[in-house]
């Protein structure tokens, strides 16, 4: 029950943003990771060095930088 509920949640985040759910869910992956790791983004500068964190490892994985406008 709450693993669909959470996928459902994932799923309408990823439409909304019009991104594939896939993509959306590693990007949280990898979010969650950099925490783990010691990464947060308190300011913006810690921020902006998560992000680049965030857009370099999704880059390997062939996935779009999901903080990119367009």
């Amino acid at each position: 029950e709450r693993r669909q509920l959470l996928r459902q949640r994932g799923e309408r985040e990823a439409a909304a943003e019009r991104i594939h759910f896939v993509h959306h869910f590693t990007h949280l992956v990898d979010h969650g990771f950099l925490h783990i790791l010691g990464y947060y983004n308190v300011d913006d500068e810690d921020t902006k060095t998560m992000e680049a964190h965030e857009t370099e490892i999704l880059g390997v994985l062939g996935i779009p930088d999901p903080y990119q406008e367009g």
